[in-house]
């Protein structure tokens, strides 16, 4: 059973992303000083507050856009982060490095 506590801090960094930037898993989970980037993941895909908690900004380090489970899937996601500005094409952000934030 996922954590809740764990899950609230997760929703709490996420919201420090802003609009027209997206950040990584593994990003969220070393600001919580973790290496759990999976478990971040898993807060993220149980999240009730979608797209209030801004889930649909984290991405894979690699700059894929990764799973949602929010409103129509990853392709719900990709709307909402080209609604921000973000650019992404065949399922990866385009200039990730312009647009990744760092906590």
């Amino acid at each position: 059973m996922m954590n809740k506590l764990f899950s609230e801090k997760v929703y709490r960094i996420i919201r420090q992303i802003p609009s027209g930037k997206v950040s990584t898993y593994g990003l969220v989970a070393r600001k919580l000083n973790s290496k759990a980037y999976r478990a971040v993941g898993t807060a993220c895909r149980k999240n009730p507050n979608a797209p209030e908690v801004p889930c649909h900004r984290v991405v894979n380090s690699n700059g894929l856009v990764g799973n949602y489970s929010g409103d129509r899937g990853i392709k719900g996601k990709i709307v909402l982060l080209e609604k921000e500005g973000v650019k992404v094409r065949n399922n990866r952000i385009l200039d990730f490095n312009k647009v990744l934030h760092r906590f």
